[in-house]
């Protein structure tokens, strides 16, 4: 199991459109303009936020429609919001809790992988992809939320070490899902089988995947049209919510629903999931 204690941490925002369009938007940043001085420095603060600090490599800052956004940026702790972060993380605190790192996920969505397929730019070669490592995590696979909640000292395990040690979620009260939206039957029957889940992505446990331990690659198996097109959840998942939810990235009127095993998330938080203490705080207390 891997237990993480860290301050600043890497990739958590990729250059996606979506990701851009939100950087320019959003009125809680502060545009600051990159100094050549800068270009010394590996990590600036570029913004600070109402919870986190916003830290970036200047040689990722780029110019959109006039103004200054980052290609990439870590978050780190403000040393004045302690007391908030021992209210909203573990800090000190036995660990109970668990979420899982969906570095599967960011498989299926890496070059060649199975969106390639999806797409057409490539034959079912496309859907066996190498696992990529916690680095390459983004938009698609949770990389705001694990960054925070690694910050916030929850303790984390990646899909990898779930399949291969299942029994682990047993030792935990609460296991929070991410966007693990490509599983396999083994993590599927374990996360479903715990008695306190909760999904605070939609559109998770979507895709059965297929572990070939000896080269280090996922198979998609079953899910997302395939194969065949009439099939959507792979595992026919009874508490499916993929849509309408993964789509509203918003998460104006986010809300925690109930289900038999534990509680789901009615939006896609990756991009409220560091400014919002409200979502942190209840997420901690379910």
């Amino acid at each position: 199991m891997k237990i993480t204690k860290i301050i600043v941490t890497s990739i958590i925002i990729v250059g996606i459109i979506a990701s851009i369009s939100f950087f320019i938007f959003d009125q809680n940043f502060i545009q600051n303009p990159i100094n050549e001085e800068d270009k010394g420095v590996e990590l600036i603060e570029w913004s600070s936020g109402k919870l986190f600090n916003i830290l970036v490599n200047p040689d990722d800052l780029i110019l959109v429609e006039g103004k200054t956004i980052p290609l990439k940026a870590t978050f780190g702790l403000k040393e004045e919001l302690n007391q908030t972060y021992e209210k909203i993380g573990f800090f000190g605190e036995e660990k109970k809790s668990l979420f899982i790192i969906p570095t599967f996920t960011a498989s299926a969505y890496s070059k060649n992988g199975f969106y390639d397929f999806y797409n057409e730019n490539c034959s079912e070669q496309c859907l066996t992809t190498k696992i990529v490592t916690e680095n390459k995590l983004d938009y698609s696979s949770s990389a705001n939320s694990v960054k925070i909640l690694q910050l916030l000292e929850y303790d984390s395990i990646s899909d990898l070490e779930l399949h291969q040690n299942p029994s682990i979620l047993k030792n935990y009260d609460k296991v929070i899902v991410l966007h693990n939206e490509y599983v396999s039957k083994i993590m599927f029957d374990a996360i479903t089988a715990h008695k306190n889940i909760v999904f605070l992505y939609p559109n998770s446990l979507y895709g059965e995947i297929e572990l070939n331990d000896s080269n280090n690659k996922i198979t998609l198996v079953r899910g997302h049209g395939y194969p065949s097109s009439d099939i959507k959840n792979g595992f026919n998942w009874e508490n499916e919510n993929t849509d309408p939810y993964e789509f509203d990235n918003e998460c104006n009127n986010w809300k925690f629903y109930p289900i038999s095993n534990g509680h789901m998330l009615n939006c896609y938080p990756e991009q409220i999931i560091w400014k919002n203490e409200s979502l942190l705080q209840f997420l901690k207390d379910l």
